[in-house]
């Protein structure tokens, strides 16, 4: 998916003419080439986008450069898409940051999200206490969080 965004965005006329640099962060860089591609996000002001996939946005990582967050390949987690928008919520951060979600109706990422709202629903009437959230979902709902 990071590949596809990367050449659209190359491929752009508009873009293009503005000079907006694009930078990639995946599981499979070495650490030089990934040190690399931050250090250019946080220091050149022409590298605007950093594409990057969850799972290589780990502990640490502190992206409060960035003031958007776009999620194009939801997860069934969403602790690991929330951590994803925390890069960029730091200390340090004085922007407000603008996170938005894709999903494509009647896909699978449309029941990746109702599995994550069930999950969290599940979360705030156990941990969290709150009775009101267990009773909206159904018996079907909660086998389905197990299987």
């Amino acid at each position: 998916m990071l590949d596809l965004i990367r050449w659209r965005l190359h491929c752009d006329p508009c873009l293009l003419e503005m000079g907006l640099g694009v930078r990639i962060l995946h599981g499979s860089m070495d650490r030089k080439s990934r040190d690399a591609a931050l250090k250019d996000f946080r220091e050149d002001k022409r590298v605007r986008v950093l594409l990057m996939s969850l799972k290589s946005g780990g502990v640490a990582l502190n992206l409060t450069v960035a003031s958007h967050v776009f999620l194009v390949d939801n997860w069934w987690n969403p602790a690991a898409e929330m951590q994803a928008i925390d890069r960029t919520h730091r200390l340090g951060q004085h922007r407000c940051i603008r996170a938005v979600r894709f999903i494509a109706e009647g896909t699978v990422e449309e029941r990746v999200l109702q599995l994550q709202e069930k999950k969290r629903l599940v979360f705030d009437g156990t941990v969290g206490r709150d009775a009101g959230s267990l009773k909206m979902l159904t018996e079907d709902d909660m086998a389905s969080l197990f299987t």
